[in-house]
Protein backbone atom coordinates (compact mmCIF):
# COMPACT_ATOMS: atom_id res chain seq x y z
CA UNK A 1 0.00 0.00 0.00
CA UNK A 2 1.13 3.20 -0.80
CA UNK A 3 2.84 5.04 2.44
CA UNK A 4 1.27 8.81 2.52
CA UNK A 5 3.79 10.18 5.18
CA UNK A 6 6.46 11.31 2.85
CA UNK A 7 4.01 13.50 0.87
CA UNK A 8 2.06 14.86 4.00
CA UNK A 9 5.73 15.93 4.77
CA UNK A 10 6.03 17.95 2.24
CA UNK A 11 2.64 19.31 1.93
CA UNK A 12 3.02 20.72 5.25
CA UNK A 13 6.55 21.95 4.79
CA UNK A 14 4.89 24.00 1.62
CA UNK A 15 1.79 25.10 3.57
CA UNK A 16 4.58 26.25 6.39
CA UNK A 17 6.17 28.32 3.58
CA UNK A 18 2.86 29.61 2.30
CA UNK A 19 1.99 31.27 5.70
CA UNK A 20 5.00 33.54 5.60
CA UNK A 21 4.36 34.69 2.29
CA UNK A 22 0.73 35.72 3.94
CA UNK A 23 2.90 37.93 6.48
CA UNK A 24 4.33 40.24 3.73
CA UNK A 25 1.16 41.38 2.18
CA UNK A 26 0.00 41.71 6.27
CA UNK A 27 3.22 43.83 6.86
CA UNK A 28 2.52 46.17 3.66
CA UNK A 29 -1.65 46.58 4.73
CA UNK A 30 -0.05 47.41 8.29
CA UNK A 31 1.87 50.03 7.73
CA UNK A 32 -0.91 51.50 5.34
CA UNK A 33 -3.01 51.58 7.72
CA UNK A 34 -5.44 49.01 5.86
CA UNK A 35 -8.36 47.06 7.41
CA UNK A 36 -6.86 43.77 6.04
CA UNK A 37 -3.34 43.24 7.85
CA UNK A 38 -5.43 40.72 10.42
CA UNK A 39 -7.01 38.96 7.64
CA UNK A 40 -3.86 38.24 6.47
CA UNK A 41 -2.53 37.26 10.08
CA UNK A 42 -5.24 35.08 10.67
CA UNK A 43 -4.75 33.08 7.38
CA UNK A 44 -1.03 32.69 8.06
CA UNK A 45 -1.58 31.79 11.36
CA UNK A 46 -4.29 29.21 10.14
CA UNK A 47 -2.04 28.07 7.40
CA UNK A 48 0.94 27.29 9.60
CA UNK A 49 -0.89 25.78 12.35
CA UNK A 50 -1.97 23.29 9.80
CA UNK A 51 1.16 22.94 7.90
CA UNK A 52 3.26 22.72 10.83
CA UNK A 53 0.89 19.85 12.02
CA UNK A 54 1.45 17.72 8.76
CA UNK A 55 4.80 18.61 8.82
CA UNK A 56 5.68 17.54 12.53
CA UNK A 57 3.09 14.53 12.49
CA UNK A 58 5.09 12.64 9.52
CA UNK A 59 8.78 14.20 10.10
CA UNK A 60 9.44 10.32 11.13
CA UNK A 61 8.89 9.80 7.91
CA UNK A 62 10.38 12.44 5.85
CA UNK A 63 12.22 10.52 2.91
CA UNK A 64 14.70 12.28 -0.14
CA UNK A 65 13.52 9.04 -2.52
CA UNK A 66 9.51 9.25 -3.94
CA UNK A 67 7.63 6.04 -5.65
CA UNK A 68 6.08 7.50 -8.59
CA UNK A 69 2.58 6.97 -7.30
CA UNK A 70 3.74 9.47 -4.81
CA UNK A 71 5.40 12.08 -7.01
CA UNK A 72 1.97 12.22 -8.82
CA UNK A 73 -0.05 12.69 -5.35
CA UNK A 74 2.18 15.29 -4.14
CA UNK A 75 2.34 17.21 -7.38
CA UNK A 76 -1.70 17.39 -7.07
CA UNK A 77 -2.12 17.43 -3.50
CA UNK A 78 0.67 20.38 -3.46
CA UNK A 79 -1.29 22.70 -5.93
CA UNK A 80 -4.99 21.89 -4.39
CA UNK A 81 -3.85 22.37 -1.18
CA UNK A 82 -2.37 25.62 -1.37
CA UNK A 83 -5.22 26.89 -3.44
CA UNK A 84 -7.23 26.01 -0.78
CA UNK A 85 -5.26 27.95 2.07
CA UNK A 86 -4.17 30.66 -0.36
CA UNK A 87 -8.31 31.66 -0.22
CA UNK A 88 -8.19 32.53 3.17
CA UNK A 89 -7.32 36.08 2.71
CA UNK A 90 -9.88 36.70 0.27
CA UNK A 91 -12.80 35.35 2.16
CA UNK A 92 -11.48 37.13 5.66
CA UNK A 93 -10.86 40.56 4.09
CA UNK A 94 -13.45 42.96 3.43
CA UNK A 95 -13.62 41.72 0.16
CA UNK A 96 -15.96 39.81 2.29
CA UNK A 97 -15.94 36.89 -0.39
CA UNK A 98 -18.00 33.81 -0.47
CA UNK A 99 -16.24 30.85 -0.31
CA UNK A 100 -16.05 29.76 -3.96
CA UNK A 101 -14.99 32.85 -5.10
CA UNK A 102 -12.37 32.74 -2.77
CA UNK A 103 -10.95 29.99 -3.89
CA UNK A 104 -11.60 30.62 -8.04
CA UNK A 105 -9.60 33.72 -7.35
CA UNK A 106 -6.66 32.00 -5.26
CA UNK A 107 -7.13 28.63 -8.03
CA UNK A 108 -6.53 31.45 -10.53
CA UNK A 109 -3.85 32.92 -8.99
CA UNK A 110 -1.77 29.66 -8.37
CA UNK A 111 -2.10 28.51 -11.47
CA UNK A 112 -1.39 31.52 -13.36
CA UNK A 113 -4.91 32.13 -14.95
CA UNK A 114 -5.41 35.51 -14.39
CA UNK A 115 -9.32 35.01 -14.77
CA UNK A 116 -10.96 37.59 -11.50
CA UNK A 117 -14.03 38.14 -9.76
CA UNK A 118 -13.44 41.35 -8.73
CA UNK A 119 -15.50 44.09 -9.88
CA UNK A 120 -13.30 47.60 -8.79
CA UNK A 121 -9.35 46.70 -8.39
CA UNK A 122 -9.09 50.14 -7.37
CA UNK A 123 -11.17 49.98 -3.98
CA UNK A 124 -9.06 46.71 -3.07
CA UNK A 125 -6.29 46.72 -0.59
CA UNK A 126 -2.74 47.09 -1.60
CA UNK A 127 -2.70 43.72 0.62
CA UNK A 128 -5.16 42.04 -1.56
CA UNK A 129 -3.72 43.42 -4.39
CA UNK A 130 -0.08 42.00 -3.70
CA UNK A 131 -1.19 38.83 -2.36
CA UNK A 132 -2.91 38.11 -5.73
CA UNK A 133 0.78 39.40 -7.51
CA UNK A 134 2.54 36.75 -5.02
CA UNK A 135 0.08 34.12 -5.60
CA UNK A 136 1.02 34.36 -9.08
CA UNK A 137 4.42 34.33 -8.79
CA UNK A 138 4.73 31.37 -6.51
CA UNK A 139 2.89 29.76 -9.21
CA UNK A 140 5.10 30.48 -11.96
CA UNK A 141 8.25 29.39 -9.70
CA UNK A 142 6.36 25.92 -8.94
CA UNK A 143 5.28 25.67 -12.73
CA UNK A 144 8.91 25.77 -13.94
CA UNK A 145 10.36 23.23 -11.18
CA UNK A 146 7.58 20.76 -11.60
CA UNK A 147 8.17 20.72 -15.88
CA UNK A 148 11.78 20.62 -15.63
CA UNK A 149 12.25 18.63 -12.45
CA UNK A 150 9.09 16.06 -11.84
CA UNK A 151 6.70 15.68 -15.01
CA UNK A 152 9.91 14.73 -17.33
CA UNK A 153 10.30 11.47 -14.46
CA UNK A 154 6.20 10.99 -14.22
CA UNK A 155 6.50 10.77 -18.20
CA UNK A 156 3.49 12.74 -18.77
CA UNK A 157 2.64 14.03 -22.54
CA UNK A 158 5.96 13.74 -23.74
CA UNK A 159 7.57 15.82 -21.33
CA UNK A 160 9.75 12.92 -20.63
CA UNK A 161 11.55 14.47 -23.79
CA UNK A 162 13.08 17.04 -21.98
CA UNK A 163 14.77 14.44 -19.09
CA UNK A 164 17.82 15.58 -17.81
CA UNK A 165 20.38 12.54 -18.51
CA UNK A 166 21.75 13.21 -14.71
CA UNK A 167 17.89 12.44 -13.41
CA UNK A 168 16.71 9.74 -15.02
CA UNK A 169 14.48 7.70 -12.37
CA UNK A 170 11.15 9.10 -10.60
CA UNK A 171 13.14 7.69 -7.24
CA UNK A 172 15.58 11.24 -8.03
CA UNK A 173 12.34 13.50 -7.92
CA UNK A 174 13.21 15.49 -4.73
CA UNK A 175 17.04 15.66 -5.04
CA UNK A 176 16.43 16.99 -9.07
CA UNK A 177 13.84 19.26 -7.62
CA UNK A 178 16.16 20.92 -4.87
CA UNK A 179 18.85 20.86 -7.30
CA UNK A 180 16.77 23.37 -10.44
CA UNK A 181 14.79 25.06 -7.85
CA UNK A 182 17.51 26.79 -6.06
CA UNK A 183 19.26 28.20 -9.37
CA UNK A 184 15.84 29.16 -11.34
CA UNK A 185 14.51 30.82 -7.89
CA UNK A 186 17.53 33.28 -7.99
CA UNK A 187 17.53 33.61 -11.71
CA UNK A 188 13.50 34.12 -11.48
CA UNK A 189 13.32 36.59 -8.52
CA UNK A 190 16.51 38.51 -10.35
CA UNK A 191 14.19 38.75 -13.64
CA UNK A 192 11.18 39.86 -11.30
CA UNK A 193 13.60 42.85 -9.27
CA UNK A 194 15.27 43.75 -13.60
CA UNK A 195 11.69 44.11 -14.88
CA UNK A 196 10.23 45.90 -11.73
CA UNK A 197 13.05 48.47 -12.21
CA UNK A 198 12.66 48.92 -15.64
CA UNK A 199 8.51 49.96 -15.06
CA UNK A 200 9.42 51.77 -12.42
CA UNK A 201 11.69 54.03 -14.60
CA UNK A 202 9.03 53.98 -17.35
CA UNK A 203 6.84 56.11 -14.94
CA UNK A 204 4.95 53.03 -13.67
CA UNK A 205 4.38 53.69 -9.41
CA UNK A 206 6.49 51.62 -7.82
CA UNK A 207 3.80 49.55 -5.90
CA UNK A 208 2.26 48.82 -9.84
CA UNK A 209 5.88 47.83 -10.96
CA UNK A 210 6.58 45.54 -8.57
CA UNK A 211 3.08 43.60 -8.80
CA UNK A 212 3.29 43.72 -12.94
CA UNK A 213 7.10 42.32 -12.69
CA UNK A 214 5.63 39.40 -10.76
CA UNK A 215 2.45 38.70 -12.85
CA UNK A 216 4.46 39.35 -15.99
CA UNK A 217 7.29 36.92 -15.45
CA UNK A 218 4.84 34.11 -14.52
CA UNK A 219 2.77 34.63 -17.42
CA UNK A 220 -0.05 35.64 -14.54
CA UNK A 221 -1.89 38.77 -15.94
CA UNK A 222 -3.32 40.27 -12.57
CA UNK A 223 -3.10 43.42 -12.83
CA UNK A 224 -3.55 46.15 -10.11
CA UNK A 225 -6.24 48.01 -12.27
CA UNK A 226 -9.70 47.46 -13.36
CA UNK A 227 -8.59 48.20 -17.14
CA UNK A 228 -5.32 46.33 -16.84
CA UNK A 229 -2.60 47.99 -18.58
CA UNK A 230 -4.41 50.03 -20.37
CA UNK A 231 -4.93 52.14 -17.35
CA UNK A 232 -1.48 53.19 -18.02
CA UNK A 233 -1.56 54.17 -21.61
CA UNK A 234 1.92 54.52 -22.06
CA UNK A 235 3.68 52.76 -24.78
CA UNK A 236 6.85 52.17 -22.38
CA UNK A 237 5.22 49.91 -20.31
CA UNK A 238 3.48 47.70 -22.70
CA UNK A 239 6.83 47.14 -24.84
CA UNK A 240 8.61 46.47 -21.22
CA UNK A 241 5.83 43.58 -20.25
CA UNK A 242 5.87 42.42 -23.59
CA UNK A 243 9.30 41.62 -23.18
CA UNK A 244 8.77 40.33 -19.81
CA UNK A 245 6.12 37.92 -21.30
CA UNK A 246 8.33 36.52 -24.10
CA UNK A 247 11.23 35.96 -21.63
CA UNK A 248 8.57 34.39 -19.34
CA UNK A 249 7.57 32.22 -21.79
CA UNK A 250 11.12 30.56 -22.89
CA UNK A 251 12.65 27.94 -21.32
CA UNK A 252 14.22 28.72 -17.85
CA UNK A 253 16.54 25.86 -17.95
CA UNK A 254 18.44 27.49 -20.78
CA UNK A 255 18.56 30.56 -18.98
CA UNK A 256 20.53 28.29 -16.35
CA UNK A 257 22.89 27.49 -18.46
CA UNK A 258 23.80 31.20 -19.91
CA UNK A 259 26.23 31.48 -16.87
CA UNK A 260 27.81 27.97 -18.60
CA UNK A 261 27.28 27.93 -21.89
CA UNK A 262 26.22 31.29 -23.12
CA UNK A 263 23.53 31.75 -25.08
CA UNK A 264 24.40 28.80 -27.36
CA UNK A 265 21.53 26.40 -26.07
CA UNK A 266 18.89 29.07 -25.88
CA UNK A 267 19.51 30.09 -29.77
CA UNK A 268 19.81 26.81 -30.91
CA UNK A 269 16.33 25.44 -29.10
CA UNK A 270 14.01 24.90 -32.17
CA UNK A 271 10.63 25.53 -30.09
CA UNK A 272 12.47 29.23 -29.27
CA UNK A 273 13.13 29.70 -33.43
CA UNK A 274 9.49 28.73 -33.89
CA UNK A 275 7.82 30.67 -31.10
CA UNK A 276 9.38 33.50 -32.28
CA UNK A 277 8.36 33.16 -35.68
CA UNK A 278 5.31 32.08 -34.93
CA UNK A 279 4.77 35.32 -32.30
CA UNK A 280 6.03 37.35 -35.39
CA UNK A 281 3.70 36.26 -38.05
CA UNK A 282 0.59 36.78 -36.14
CA UNK A 283 1.22 40.12 -34.84
CA UNK A 284 1.87 41.00 -38.25
CA UNK A 285 -1.35 39.16 -39.65
CA UNK A 286 -3.82 40.72 -36.85
CA UNK A 287 -2.32 44.27 -37.16
CA UNK A 288 -2.93 43.75 -41.05
CA UNK A 289 -6.61 42.99 -40.18
CA UNK A 290 -6.94 45.79 -37.81
CA UNK A 291 -5.75 48.10 -40.41
CA UNK A 292 -7.92 46.92 -43.05
CA UNK A 293 -10.93 47.41 -41.04
CA UNK A 294 -10.05 50.92 -40.12
CA UNK A 295 -7.10 51.23 -37.32
CA UNK A 296 -4.43 53.39 -37.93
CA UNK A 297 -1.42 51.18 -39.03
CA UNK A 298 1.17 52.12 -35.78
CA UNK A 299 -1.92 51.81 -33.30
CA UNK A 300 -2.83 48.57 -34.83
CA UNK A 301 1.24 47.18 -34.42
CA UNK A 302 0.98 48.43 -30.82
CA UNK A 303 -2.33 46.54 -30.17
CA UNK A 304 -1.63 43.46 -31.96
CA UNK A 305 1.99 43.01 -30.26
CA UNK A 306 1.00 43.62 -26.91
CA UNK A 307 -2.37 41.34 -26.83
CA UNK A 308 -1.09 39.03 -29.27
CA UNK A 309 1.47 38.00 -27.00
CA UNK A 310 -0.55 38.23 -23.80
CA UNK A 311 -2.63 35.94 -24.85
CA UNK A 312 -0.72 33.08 -27.24
CA UNK A 313 1.72 33.01 -23.40
CA UNK A 314 -1.24 32.61 -21.40
CA UNK A 315 -0.75 35.91 -19.81
CA UNK A 316 -4.06 37.50 -20.34
CA UNK A 317 -3.67 41.40 -19.92
CA UNK A 318 -5.26 43.59 -21.95
CA UNK A 319 -4.90 46.70 -23.63
CA UNK A 320 -8.09 46.56 -25.75
CA UNK A 321 -11.36 44.62 -26.09
CA UNK A 322 -10.10 42.29 -29.03
CA UNK A 323 -13.38 40.10 -28.90
CA UNK A 324 -14.55 43.32 -30.61
CA UNK A 325 -11.98 43.28 -33.72
CA UNK A 326 -13.66 41.15 -36.11
CA UNK A 327 -14.29 37.48 -36.88
CA UNK A 328 -10.57 36.96 -37.87
CA UNK A 329 -9.11 38.55 -35.36
CA UNK A 330 -11.12 36.89 -32.62
CA UNK A 331 -10.80 33.63 -33.60
CA UNK A 332 -7.41 33.38 -34.08
CA UNK A 333 -7.13 34.38 -30.76
CA UNK A 334 -9.20 31.92 -29.85
CA UNK A 335 -7.66 29.38 -31.74
CA UNK A 336 -3.87 31.36 -29.30
CA UNK A 337 -5.16 30.26 -26.00
CA UNK A 338 -4.87 26.84 -26.49
CA UNK A 339 -0.91 27.02 -27.47
CA UNK A 340 1.13 28.47 -24.84
CA UNK A 341 4.92 29.21 -24.48
CA UNK A 342 7.50 26.65 -24.83
CA UNK A 343 8.33 23.81 -22.39
CA UNK A 344 9.88 24.54 -19.03
CA UNK A 345 8.80 28.19 -18.63
CA UNK A 346 5.59 29.88 -16.57
CA UNK A 347 3.37 29.18 -19.64
CA UNK A 348 0.46 26.60 -20.17
CA UNK A 349 -1.36 25.10 -22.92
CA UNK A 350 -0.19 22.66 -25.58
CA UNK A 351 3.12 24.20 -25.59
CA UNK A 352 5.59 24.61 -28.75
CA UNK A 353 7.07 21.66 -27.89
CA UNK A 354 4.15 19.33 -28.32
CA UNK A 355 2.75 21.38 -31.49
CA UNK A 356 6.40 20.26 -32.90
CA UNK A 357 6.22 16.56 -31.92
CA UNK A 358 2.57 16.53 -33.10
CA UNK A 359 3.77 18.40 -37.15
CA UNK A 360 7.02 15.83 -36.95
CA UNK A 361 4.54 12.95 -36.58
CA UNK A 362 2.15 13.85 -38.70
CA UNK A 363 4.70 14.75 -41.62
CA UNK A 364 6.26 11.07 -40.87
CA UNK A 365 2.97 9.63 -41.20
CA UNK A 366 2.32 11.56 -44.97
CA UNK A 367 5.69 10.47 -45.67
CA UNK A 368 5.24 7.02 -44.98
CA UNK A 369 1.75 6.87 -47.18
CA UNK A 370 3.69 8.09 -50.23
CA UNK A 371 6.70 5.19 -49.89
CA UNK A 372 5.33 2.80 -47.96
CA UNK A 373 8.41 0.42 -47.51
CA UNK A 374 10.67 3.46 -46.31
CA UNK A 375 12.09 3.74 -42.67
CA UNK A 376 11.16 7.06 -41.72
CA UNK A 377 11.86 8.33 -38.22
CA UNK A 378 10.13 12.05 -36.65
CA UNK A 379 12.90 14.12 -35.18
CA UNK A 380 12.98 17.15 -32.47
CA UNK A 381 15.63 19.30 -32.37
CA UNK A 382 17.65 17.15 -34.83
CA UNK A 383 17.38 14.51 -32.25
CA UNK A 384 14.56 10.96 -32.82
CA UNK A 385 11.56 11.12 -31.24
CA UNK A 386 11.18 8.24 -29.07
CA UNK A 387 7.93 6.70 -30.15
CA UNK A 388 6.89 6.28 -26.20
CA UNK A 389 7.09 10.16 -26.78
CA UNK A 390 4.87 10.52 -30.00
CA UNK A 391 2.35 8.41 -28.39
CA UNK A 392 2.51 10.71 -24.90
CA UNK A 393 2.18 13.69 -27.32
CA UNK A 394 -0.71 12.09 -28.88
CA UNK A 395 -2.78 11.39 -25.93
CA UNK A 396 -2.10 14.48 -24.52
CA UNK A 397 -3.67 16.25 -27.48
CA UNK A 398 -6.54 13.86 -27.41
CA UNK A 399 -7.39 14.26 -23.59
CA UNK A 400 -6.58 18.37 -23.29
CA UNK A 401 -9.43 18.75 -26.75
CA UNK A 402 -11.43 15.90 -24.89
CA UNK A 403 -11.50 18.46 -21.76
CA UNK A 404 -12.43 21.38 -23.83
CA UNK A 405 -15.25 20.18 -25.85
CA UNK A 406 -17.07 18.39 -22.32
CA UNK A 407 -16.12 21.70 -20.18
CA UNK A 408 -17.74 23.86 -22.97
CA UNK A 409 -21.15 21.43 -23.21
CA UNK A 410 -20.69 21.76 -18.93
CA UNK A 411 -20.90 25.49 -18.82
CA UNK A 412 -23.43 25.85 -21.75
CA UNK A 413 -25.42 23.86 -20.04
CA UNK A 414 -25.79 26.42 -17.00
CA UNK A 415 -27.40 28.75 -19.31
CA UNK A 416 -23.89 30.43 -20.19
CA UNK A 417 -24.06 31.70 -23.83
CA UNK A 418 -21.84 29.57 -27.24
CA UNK A 419 -18.87 32.51 -26.79
CA UNK A 420 -18.60 32.63 -23.07
CA UNK A 421 -18.73 28.72 -22.79
CA UNK A 422 -15.89 28.16 -25.64
CA UNK A 423 -13.97 30.59 -24.68
CA UNK A 424 -14.43 30.30 -20.88
CA UNK A 425 -13.46 26.37 -20.83
CA UNK A 426 -10.01 27.25 -23.39
CA UNK A 427 -9.13 30.27 -21.02
CA UNK A 428 -9.24 27.61 -18.19
CA UNK A 429 -7.68 25.13 -19.26
CA UNK A 430 -5.16 26.85 -21.42
CA UNK A 431 -4.63 28.80 -17.84
CA UNK A 432 -4.92 32.53 -19.85
CA UNK A 433 -7.09 34.83 -17.95
CA UNK A 434 -9.67 36.74 -19.41
CA UNK A 435 -12.78 34.99 -22.33
CA UNK A 436 -13.93 36.96 -24.95
CA UNK A 437 -17.92 38.30 -25.33
CA UNK A 438 -19.65 40.76 -22.87
CA UNK A 439 -19.77 38.16 -19.72
CA UNK A 440 -16.26 37.27 -18.94
CA UNK A 441 -14.24 39.67 -22.12
CA UNK A 442 -11.06 41.32 -21.20
CA UNK A 443 -13.41 44.64 -19.93
CA UNK A 444 -15.60 42.05 -17.63
CA UNK A 445 -14.67 39.54 -15.19
CA UNK A 446 -16.07 36.11 -13.80
CA UNK A 447 -18.09 37.49 -11.15
CA UNK A 448 -21.88 36.63 -12.91
CA UNK A 449 -20.90 33.26 -13.44
CA UNK A 450 -22.55 30.89 -11.05
CA UNK A 451 -21.20 29.04 -8.70
CA UNK A 452 -20.91 25.85 -10.40
CA UNK A 453 -19.83 27.00 -13.39
CA UNK A 454 -16.85 28.65 -10.90
CA UNK A 455 -16.32 25.14 -9.61
CA UNK A 456 -16.02 23.87 -13.16
CA UNK A 457 -13.69 26.22 -14.20
CA UNK A 458 -11.43 25.81 -11.76
CA UNK A 459 -11.50 22.29 -12.09
CA UNK A 460 -10.17 23.08 -15.84
CA UNK A 461 -7.07 25.71 -15.00
CA UNK A 462 -6.22 22.54 -12.27
CA UNK A 463 -5.94 20.72 -15.01
CA UNK A 464 -4.41 22.29 -17.73
CA UNK A 465 -1.86 23.66 -15.30
CA UNK A 466 -1.22 20.08 -13.76
CA UNK A 467 -1.31 18.80 -17.52
CA UNK A 468 -4.41 16.45 -17.46
CA UNK A 469 -2.54 13.41 -17.38
CA UNK A 470 -1.53 13.72 -13.84
CA UNK A 471 -5.18 14.87 -12.38
CA UNK A 472 -7.13 11.98 -14.65
CA UNK A 473 -4.67 9.35 -13.58
CA UNK A 474 -5.93 9.29 -9.60
CA UNK A 475 -9.05 8.79 -10.68
CA UNK A 476 -7.62 5.38 -11.68
CA UNK A 477 -8.50 2.22 -9.45
CA UNK A 478 -5.17 0.52 -10.04
CA UNK A 479 -3.60 4.02 -8.64
CA UNK A 480 -4.93 3.62 -5.02
CA UNK A 481 -4.07 -0.45 -4.77
CA UNK A 482 -0.85 -2.25 -3.69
Amino acid sequence: MMKFQPVINLIGLLLSVLSVFMLVPAIVDFFLESNDWPAFLASSFITLFVGAGLYLSSRGSKSEHLELRQAFLLTNSAWISIAIFGSLPFIFSELNMSVIDAIFESTSGITTTGSTVINNLEDVSYGILLWRSLLQWLGGIGIIVMAIAILPMLSIGGMQLFKTESYETPEKVIPRAAIFASGISIIYASLTLFWALMLWFAGMPIFDSIAHSMTTLATGGYSTKSNSLAAFDSVSIELIITMGMIVGSLPFVHYLSITKNGWKNLIKDEQVKWFLIIVIILVFLVALNLSLNGTDFYKAIRLSLFNVVSIITGTGYGTADFSEWGGFATTLLLMLMFMGGCAGSTTCGLRMARIQVLIANAKTQIYKLLTPHAVVVPYYNQKPIPETVAESVMGFFFLYILVFIILSCLLGSLGLDFITSISGAASAIGNVGPGLGEIIGPNSTFFSIPDLGKILLCFGMVLGRLEIFAILVMFSPSFWKS
